[in-house]
């Protein structure tokens, strides 16, 4: 376990979890994670790319969301089920992008292919979807991220319309914000999204290389980050988290990299991935691969495979206190946990 002391903060890795499969214990490109109020946990997993006519290809490509429970302690995981598949038909997605519940527990996933928004029960199965293509409003352009407020009322990411789009439960269009641009309060193609227990709203400003802070309303109140690859640095951020304290997580997405701000926009730390040990389905997989076994033993290092790919999703549990962050192009999660009442040890000489 890897123990950071940051800023007076103290964050636990706790473990991976996953491994890369089309289905069941595993996922395959997870872009969102989304977290009930106990251990139940959804993967959206976006799949493979469709490159072939292979039928194969079109049918087994991962596309899908996983339920997982994920507890206290590491090894303690376990594969529920999963629903959706890849097409165009109701309920069915092709590039699903992001993922929220509501009050109730109904699972909201975005698809920025199909321009609409799909709406399924919390075992997964599937009740509505609303949504077109346009520039208007309440219409889409490649919706990304989305996040449901306390009163259920949906905050989305209009990507390629450089937008955030505010609607009800049912899909009625309330508020719109953004515009192209780089000054204060526009976006350019905008990805992930979160709202604080203020109420407030962050989104991942992708092709600014920065993090907005808006009040519900849409006014611009900070901003997180410049582009670069330094200490509170980005590079096209893709998802952003907020807990209890006020702190900022980022998906540093093409750094490979989570950052942490404080509540002031201060840079905190950064995690670059720590999965020291292999996940429990991954450790069984490779039991199974005697020759498998045999190649790792031959590698120099592993540390590489330690690290985030991608880090494409990222949520904060604010019942467990703990960081999940999608490693979406190494198909698992991986967890830390922000520890409240940590003793430092002694030192003696």
């Amino acid at each position: 376990m890897v123990t950071q002391l940051a800023a007076g903060r103290v964050f636990d890795f706790s473990r991976v979890v996953g491994r890369t499969a089309v289905s069941g214990m595993g996922f395959t490109q997870p872009v969102a994670v989304a977290i009930t109020g106990g251990d139940l946990v959804y993967v959206l997993n976006r799949g493979w790319e469709q490159i072939s006519n292979v039928p194969w290809n079109r049918t087994q490509n991962g596309i899908r969301v996983g339920m997982v429970t994920i507890g206290d302690e590491p090894g303690d995981e376990e594969f529920v089920g999963d629903f959706a598949k890849r097409g165009d038909d109701p309920g069915e997605l092709i590039w699903p992008t992001g993922m929220a519940l509501d009050s109730h527990g109904n699972v909201y996933i975005t698809d920025e292919w199909l321009n609409r928004v799909s709406i399924f029960d919390s075992r997964g199965k599937f009740q509505r979807m609303w949504g077109a293509e346009g520039a208007g409003e309440g219409q889409f352009s490649g919706p990304s991220g989305i996040a449901i407020d306390q009163h259920d009322e949906l905050y989305i990411v209009d990507s390629r319309n450089h937008r955030v789009q505010r609607f009800s439960k049912n899909g009625v269009f309330l508020d719109q914000w953004g515009g192209l641009g780089a000054a204060a309060g526009k976006l350019d193609s905008p990805w992930g999204i979160t709202i604080d227990q203020q109420g407030d709203v962050y989104v991942a400003d992708h092709k600014n290389h920065r993090v907005q802070k808006f009040a519900p309303n849409g006014r611009p109140l900070a901003e997180f980050g410049s582009y670069g690859t330094g200490r509170g640095q980005l590079n096209r951020p893709s998802d952003v988290a907020v807990d209890s304290d006020g702190d900022v997580y980022v998906c540093d997405w093409a750094n490979h990299r989570v950052q942490i701000f404080g509540p002031d926009g201060r840079f905190v730390a950064s995690f670059r991935g720590d999965a020291q040990e292999l996940s429990k389905w991954a450790k069984m997989s490779l039991e199974a691969n005697p020759d498998a076994i045999r190649r790792r033993r031959e590698v120099p290092s592993l540390e590489a495979e330690w690290r985030f790919s991608f880090p494409t999703g990222v949520t904060f549990d604010l019942v467990k206190n703990r960081l999940i962050v999608t490693d979406c192009q190494r198909g698992r999660l991986q967890i830390y946990n922000k520890l409240k009442d940590y003793v430092q040890p002694a030192r003696t000489i």
